[in-house]
């Protein structure tokens, strides 16, 4: 996808962080603050250089930091606002008739109740593509303690937090997926462990969730407009690999083919650049009111076309005009199907607000999310996904697989 950055006048960028600067803290806990500073920024992918090849066997090698052991010798060597994802492949069906319903989470047709043999707690087929080894920290991980607590380690020179959401009553044995949360422009890591219900989530579904906070130093938090300089882009996708690292050397038995990151908002800007020069580690993305491309970053050029999550809210999701999260999502399902990904497409219409998501019976608000990880693991081929003819019960009728594949829920529906 080509951007459009080069059309903005430098001025105009300028006024725009501006206007994020005075933007004000998210005071709604009910609906997570809309200031998700969205002037994001679409580089010329030099994603390209921070990711790596499928070999010749079909897997995917490492990055040139990391170690050639895999997970079981990392520990050895290592001292509010949601929106959606992205990624559908281009075949993605149109989709089974659907009720233009608010939010009947009726089965579509073809809809598939279970995956059998493709979730991420299956054994992975012989001969399969395989993630890149675990990154290896180059010192010493911190001792990690569970949230709400939070940690902190050394990360390109500089002190970062971040919090590890653990399932109450694990145990050394138990196999568990791994799912990245980064936070809105006016939120933190501790918001987005109270707002998505990670805690609920993580014990119901036995999963760990790693929620990192921003560094500090810039306005829009996270490192996805095309002001920010490369250096600082890779200086966060370092962070991402310094901390799975040490998740991965203080929980042996995570699991490498089950690796996710989620964003919100500003968040999910930076998850949508994270997806492409990560995706030799990462095997979906979720995308709530992200995208790419105009003040944000183009979508990069993954080494594995991992199945993406996009979601957004209509034609008005937009925050104080700093960026257009309905434009930047269509773009992103645009570079999406040009390269084949699968993804599911979901459209609210409430704007740059939370989804009216409904809790199943038994289930978290945001179980759509996770059962989208759980059922993509890593050694799917390129546009290979379980939900390809309909998507499980649980999701409401304004979600669909692929490009056009939902029905938007009504103007004027209640949100």
């Amino acid at each position: 996808m080509r951007s459009t950055a080069r059309s903005i006048p430098v001025a105009a960028l300028t006024l725009l962080l501006s206007a994020a600067l005075l933007s004000p803290a998210c005071a709604d806990s009910s609906a997570p603050e809309p200031g998700e500073g969205a002037s994001g920024s679409a580089p010329d992918s030099g994603d390209a250089s921070t990711t790596d090849a499928p070999g010749e066997d079909g897997s995917v090698s490492q990055d040139a930091n990391d170690s050639s052991q895999d997970g079981s010798d990392a520990g050895k060597d290592a001292s509010s606002e949601i929106e959606p994802p992205i990624d559908a492949p281009v075949d993605a069906p149109a989709d089974a008739p659907q009720e233009a319903e608010e939010q009947d989470a009726q089965p579509q047709d073809g809809a598939a109740e279970a995956s059998a043999g493709n979730t991420c707690l299956d054994d992975p087929p012989p001969g399969s593509p395989t993630p890149a080894p675990w990154p290896v920290y180059a010192g010493t991980c911190p001792t990690l303690a569970a949230a709400p607590a939070n940690n902190t380690l050394q990360s390109s020179g500089a002190s970062r937090e971040f919090m590890v959401v653990l399932p109450a009553g694990m145990t050394s044995s138990e196999k568990l997926p791994v799912v990245f949360v980064w936070h809105w422009l006016g939120g933190s890591a501790s918001d987005a462990f109270g707002e998505l219900q990670l805690q609920a989530a993580v014990d119901l579904h036995r999963f760990i969730a790693v929620v990192p906070d921003n560094k500090g130093d810039l306005v829009l938090k996270w490192p996805f407009s095309i002001l920010d300089s490369q250096g600082r882009v890779d200086e966060e996708f370092q962070f991402f690999d310094d901390m799975l690292g040490c998740v991965a050397a203080t929980y042996p038995n995570v699991l490498r083919h089950c690796v996710s990151s989620l964003g919100v908002s500003a968040g999910a800007l930076f998850t949508d650049q994270l997806a492409a020069a990560r995706a030799n580690r990462l095997a979906s993305f979720v995308s709530v009111s992200g995208g790419v491309g105009t003040t944000a970053r183009p979508w990069g050029k993954p080494a594995h076309r991992l199945p993406g999550f996009v979601l957004w809210g209509g034609a008005n999701d937009d925050y104080q005009g700093l960026y257009d999260f309905n434009k930047g999502s269509l773009d992103l399902e645009a570079a999406l199907v040009g390269q084949g990904n699968f993804f599911v497409e979901c459209i609210h219409n409430c704007g740059h607000a939370v989804p009216p998501f409904e809790a199943p019976p038994g289930g978290t608000k945001f179980d759509v999310f996770w059962q989208f990880v759980f059922d993509h693991p890593f050694w799917l081929g390129t546009g290979e996904s379980p939900f390809k003819t309909g998507l499980p019960p649980i999701y409401p009728t304004w979600c669909g697989p692929g490009k056009g594949g939902a029905v938007p829920r009504p103007d004027g529906s209640p949100c």
